[in-house]
């Protein structure tokens, strides 16, 4: 049996000068990013030691086998000591190795050559330790040698290049705080940052007292800021119970809050504020608060800054007298006039101008996290080896993050065998034709819900002749309420009978239909609120109407709410455990539920103009359904039997609040201030035509006035009046979505190019293995050959005896040394071969 041959490699020694070089900031990263995952593996001294479990020469063969998968090459020993020996399975074996780095790094930052170096750091992508002599545990000695080493070094360093370099050492917390304190010894304070002799001054040691102070206190104030995040651990609670589907509601309620909150603020401190404090004369007595305008949203909550019909259309200053007779107050010397018409147009329309980009802005940026990072193709190993965070410490944490990665893993496998599992020829016909049948269904559904809510809208204004009062007020917006609630229900029975293969098709589908029936009936709603309430409330307050209906809607909306979660989940999930002995519980509806969301954010956006308070009442109802969705969630529903990957859901969202909701509660108030005629005995804008004109109105008495403000004349008429303004915004905007979407496209195209980069070098490496062990079989079957060549000679020969070259008698030429001419030479080509 031949005897395994020897590799003998030629490896380049690195010159003094690559040595003294600095290394780049690249690589630094990538020695940093290396043994941060191997900081705390020991390993062998040689490559028999390395930790590969080889199994036992297979018979008649040269070479030893390892457990591979089908289809992969056989290594022999020799090819599996060059493969040990590789750069990448020798980095981060040893802590002393680490130390002994930076030692180096820092005598080279001081351009010290009076200590010898402890080793020679190999300059590549990705660094070698495989030069270093290092021992294994068992020699402390040598490793607090070179930590005490280090620490000396240290100390002759600045501030500033302590600090980067403990900070930046691939160790742990322990450590570097150990050796941060042993920097900062008295021995070492006794030293200047320049390596003088002398004793720190007073004002030295203070501002570093200072310095120290104001990181701790920065650190401290962060780590607030981060506690104080509205739901932080019930979110983390949702992702790992209930999966990243049910966890997308709770981020885009969130989302919806945060929106609010960005309108809220500049209409309290334009407008509400400002009326608050210049309240204008009452125009008749005051009712008293009876709790009933809690449902109704009339009664004492017209005569506040509640509704429109409230704010005055004079122009504010320390002193007004007889307002309602003129249309404007003469201020006195010295005071600040407010003209709050163009105030209240300004504001509002300042306020949608915002949340129209912050609304662009959300979508653009989830669009490119979801679908730039959104790809679930070979990252299952990725969660299952670097998804634990190590600087979890608490027990009920680390329980969270245990069940969101479990959650996480099953959506990925969830995804994957969906792709697996394509349908038969005959079962995509029945489905679309099970597609097309319910998609009628809902359609006229959809219909019939809109001319329903037309119906009795009609009526509701025939019986307002007589006067509306009371609770028959609250007859439309319950009427609304229970179609929605009807038709939610509905379609989730039709994608139940439908039976897609993909649950995330099956959201998408009840989305499309649920926003679908929701838009109809708000398009109902709009045309009977413009349309017939502006022609039959003539000679009274009709804004205060609409902004008391929409409030009606937005407070019965919110009680069918949770009434659903009731009597949908609650009473549902006590029948199954007590009269059916199940334990199956209802699973929270996403669809619906998101709708909801959407239809009371449109809303508010349509009642912005008529009740400048109305996103106070949304936030407010947006806190109360968090932790009503999040008690019903926990206590009454599981977690979907179908577990799928919500990557695009909240782009989906932020998409759907963006174009149909946003954008119609636009053009609804465009329409009311640009072509509706204002009440004449309330509001800011009862004198005018329409609302757009108190802008130009105020222009006008500008430029009669004659001030030096000449320029906010022209300013007017070129941004505001003038369209083409208008339209270049628009294409601005647009260009803006355009360009993200190229450029999010972009990314994705270079990394699917990256990738397959990967994969063709992994290709290169496989390759030039495979000719490593070719040459190796090659001169292993010439070496048989000869020496069964030279077997034969000498029993054909008989008595006849021939010299015994080296080549044949010599055992030690039987090693395959690659470094003489005349054997095979192994050539290490670059991974990046062109292709």
């Amino acid at each position: 049996m031949a005897q395994p041959l020897t590799l003998v490699l030629n490896v380049p020694e690195t010159t003094e000068d690559e040595d003294s070089r600095e290394p780049s900031p690249y690589e630094e990263s990538e020695v940093h990013d290396s043994f941060h995952q191997l900081i705390q593996e020991q390993s062998l001294r040689v490559a028999a030691e390395e930790g590969l479990e080889l199994l036992p020469l297979a018979p008649g063969r040269g070479y030893q086998t390892l457990p591979r998968p089908e289809g992969a090459p056989a290594h022999s020993m020799a090819t599996l000591r060059i493969l040990a020996s590789m750069p990448s399975r020798t980095i981060g074996r040893s802590r002393g190795a680490i130390i002994s780095q930076y030692y180096n790094r820092t005598v080279r930052l001081r351009h010290r050559s009076s200590r010898p170096l402890l080793g020679n750091v190999v300059r590549s992508a990705r660094p070698s330790l495989r030069l270093y002599d290092l021992e294994l545990d068992h020699t402390l000695l040598e490793d607090d040698e070179k930590r005490s080493l280090l620490v000396k070094e240290l100390q002759g360093l600045s501030v500033t290049q302590r600090d980067h370099m403990v900070r930046n050492m691939p160790l742990s917390l322990g450590e570097k705080r150990w050796l941060r304190e042993k920097s900062w010894s008295p021995k070492g304070k006794q030293r200047s940052p320049q390596g003088r002799g002398g004793v720190f001054s007073c004002c030295t040691r203070l501002r570093y007292s200072c310095i120290l102070a104001l990181h701790s206190l920065g650190l401290v104030l962060l780590s607030g800021l981060y506690a104080a995040r509205p739901w932080r651990y019930a979110l983390k609670q949702i992702g790992g119970q209930f999966g990243s589907s049910v966890l997308s509601y709770f981020l885009f309620l969130k989302t919806l809050l945060a929106f609010n909150t960005l309108m809220l603020l500049p209409l309290l401190a334009f407008l509400v504020g400002v009326q608050a404090v210049f309240p204008p004369d009452p125009s008749g007595p005051v009712p008293t608060f009876s709790g009933l305008e809690l449902l109704t949203g009339g009664g004492w909550f017209t005569h506040t800054v509640m509704y429109y019909g409230y704010y005055s259309n004079t122009t504010l200053s320390q002193s007004c007298a007889s307002p309602w007779e003129s249309g404007q107050c003469s201020p006195r010397l010295g005071s600040l006039p407010y003209n709050m018409p163009l105030a209240y147009l300004f504001t509002v329309g300042a306020v949608f101008f915002m949340t129209c980009i912050t609304l662009v802005y959300s979508m653009s940026h989830s669009f490119g996290e979801s679908y730039r990072v959104g790809s679930t193709k070979g990252i299952h190993a990725l969660m299952v080896f670097c998804s634990w965070d190590y600087k979890v410490t608490q027990k009920r944490a680390s329980r969270v993050q245990q069940d969101s990665i479990c959650t996480q893993l099953k959506e990925l496998l969830a995804e994957w065998q969906m792709r697996k599992r394509p349908r038969s020829a005959c079962g995509q016909l029945w489905q679309v034709v099970v597609l097309g049948l319910g998609w009628l269904l809902c359609l006229g559904t959809t219909m019939g819900c809109a001319v329903a809510v037309l119906t009795f809208s009609e009526v509701m204004v025939q019986r307002s002749a007589a006067g509306d009062q009371g609770l028959e007020l609250l007859a439309l917006p319950l009427v609304v309420s229970v179609l929605n609630l009807g038709a939610s229900y509905l379609f989730r029975g039709l994608a139940t009978l439908e039976r897609h293969d993909s649950p995330v098709l099956e959201v998408y589908m009840a989305i499309c239909r649920s926003l679908i029936l929701k838009m109809a009936v708000l398009g109902v709603l709009c045309y009977h609120w413009l349309g017939h309430r502006v022609a039959t409330l003539q000679g009274q307050c009709w804004e205060d109407f609409v902004g008391q209906e929409l409030y009606r809607f937005l407070v019965v909306d919110f009680i069918f709410t949770l009434l659903d979660s009731l009597f949908g989940e609650l009473v549902w999930r006590l029948i199954s455990e007590k009269k059916l002995k199940r334990r199956q519980k209802p699973e929270f509806d996403i669809a619906r539920n998101v709708l909801d969301l959407i239809y009371g954010q449109t809303l508010t956006w349509l009642g912005v103009l008529f009740s400048p308070l109305l996103p106070a009442v949304q936030i407010l109802r947006l806190l109360f359904l968090f932790y009503v969705k999040k008690a019903s969630l926990m206590a009454n529903c599981q977690a979907p039997r179908r577990p799928w990957l919500a990557s695009h859901m909240s782009t989906v969202f932020l998409t759907l609040l963006c174009f149909p909701s946003f954008l119609g509660a636009a053009v609804f108030l465009c329409y009311a201030v640009w072509q509706v005629k204002p009440s004449s005995i309330c509001g800011p804008f009862r004198t005018l035509n329409t609302m757009y004109e108190a802008g130009t109105v105020w222009v006008r008495r500008l430029e009669h006035a004659g001030s030096g403000a000449s320029w906010l004349p022209w300013l007017y008429h070129f941004l505001v009046e003038n369209t083409f303004f208008l339209f270049l915004m628009s294409a601005l905007l647009l260009s803006v979505i355009y360009l993200n979407i190229q450029v999010v496209k972009g990314q994705r195209k270079i990394i699917r190019l990256l990738r397959e980069q990967i994969r063709n070098e992994g290709e290169d490496k496989i390759f030039l293995i495979n000719k490593l062990h070719s040459v190796y079989e090659d001169g292993e079957r010439s070496r048989t050959q000869e020496a069964t060549t030279a077997t034969a000679l000498l029993v054909d020969g008989g008595d006849r005896k021939e010299p015994c070259t080296p080549s044949h008698c010599d055992p030690s030429s039987r090693d395959l040394n690659l470094r003489s001419p005349r054997d095979t030479t192994v050539t290490f080509l670059s991974t990046k071969s062109p292709r």
